[in-house]
């Protein structure tokens, strides 16, 4: 029976100084007024010269570093507790031509990076490091694009599809993330289009799902039969989801019907829900559960012993962020199942967005932070009694 309540395996790659870094880091996380100051002052401390500081502590935590290269650190130390690497080139919010090419050309470059290791089992990229957000949100509400804009189109398409034909060429499973869902239909077109392209004999292309999305469960559904007609792989990343309060607020000022679950009760159902249609399918699916629930991972642990599915099969990876929920990433890997941790990297200014976002959840998501800190606080006092 695994345990996440474990603290000795969940720590035990961390000294005790990292362990006591986490502990300050996820106090100052667990205050909201804290977060709220550091969102508004983290930009200008990076403009006078405090770009240390913030890399020593809240980029340390949750990026695994600058480049590529910087990133080597972080794959051998989880590589040590058989816990994988997905890569993630998380700079965002670009607009420019020759920044969604630089995004290209980065993304290409975790997939050689990831060929020559076997400690990289995914790669990932957003579709809005390759487009133009604007553009995006014309194709998914169907718009007619004028002569321009149909040629930058098919510039994005272009880049997609020389991503996905790179993992395929390398033989190396790559994640479509999920953004907005006023531009996730665009998103899902063309995860649709490579998926078919390119997973005819296992799931390489894996689209990604966000059950806080009471729609997604049918939309898992369709995309499976789809497949099944098409014969061809899914792969599906399973998570809840990002940008639920951005989701309501536009919702709510455009007056349309909110995609998002009512509860967290409904996520969490449709997200066991998800779980179960893959598990039920695992002979065309590729399975990746990114999830910080216990629940869900031990539901899913469950559903493998019920299908006769052995821990170490490839087709199921559990996923975890670096630097959160460490207790569920080694447990997991203790016991012999696929983990796979994502490993962020980027210029400090770049990465800052996703490192606020990484603030505002633990602050946002109920018990996250309190959780997170109950953990660490037992580690240090079971050390403290050795």
């Amino acid at each position: 029976m695994i345990s996440f309540d474990n603290t000795e395996n969940a720590f035990k790659s961390k000294s005790d100084s990292e362990l006591n870094r986490s502990y300050f880091l996820f106090k100052l996380i667990g205050n909201p007024i804290m977060v709220k100051f550091g969102a508004t002052f983290a930009p200008i401390a990076l403009n006078i010269g405090f770009k240390g500081l913030i890399k020593s502590t809240i980029f340390k935590q949750f990026v695994g570093g600058e480049n590529i290269h910087d990133c080597g650190n972080a794959i051998a130390q989880l590589a040590k507790y058989n816990i994988g690497t997905i890569l993630d080139y998380s700079v965002e919010g670009k607009e420019s031509e020759a920044d969604f090419d630089n995004c290209l050309h980065e993304t290409l470059e975790t997939i050689k990076k990831a060929k020559e290791d076997k400690h990289i089992p995914f790669c990932v990229f957003k579709v809005t490091g390759l487009a133009r957000f604007d553009l995006l949100v014309k194709v998914s509400a169907g718009e007619k694009l004028n002569e321009n804009e149909s040629k930058e189109w098919e510039r994005v398409k272009a880049r997609v599809e020389k991503i996905c034909a790179a993992a395929y060429q390398n033989d190396q499973c790559l994640f479509i993330d999920a953004e907005e869902s006023w531009i996730q239909p665009a998103i899902d077109q063309m995860a649709n289009e490579n998926m078919a392209k390119f997973n005819k004999t296992k799931a390489i292309v894996h689209n990604t799902f966000q059950l806080y999305r009471h729609d997604r469960v049918a939309y898992l559904k369709q995309s499976i039969e789809e497949a099944k007609k098409g014969s061809y792989h899914i792969g599906a990343k399973l998570v809840r989801g990002a940008y639920m309060e951005k989701e309501r607020l536009r919702a709510k000022e455009m007056n349309y019907p909110s995609p998002i679950q009512q509860t967290k009760e409904n996520s969490d159902r449709d997200y066991d829900e998800a779980l179960k249609i893959c598990v039920e399918n695992i002979n065309m699916v590729g399975l990746c559960a990114g999830t910080h629930n216990e629940k869900s991972s031990l539901y899913l642990v469950d559903l493998m012993k019920k299908h006769n599915i052995q821990p170490s099969d490839k087709r199921i990876y559990f996923s975890q962020l670096l630097g959160m929920s460490d207790h569920i990433s080694y447990n997991l890997s203790f016991n012999g199942y696929n983990v796979a941790k994502y490993v962020p990297y980027g210029p400090v200014k770049d990465v800052l967005p996703y490192l606020i976002r990484r603030a505002q959840e633990n602050t946002s998501v109920k018990g996250q932070t309190g959780r997170e800190l109950n953990l660490i606080i037992k580690e240090k006092k079971r050390r403290a009694e050795k």
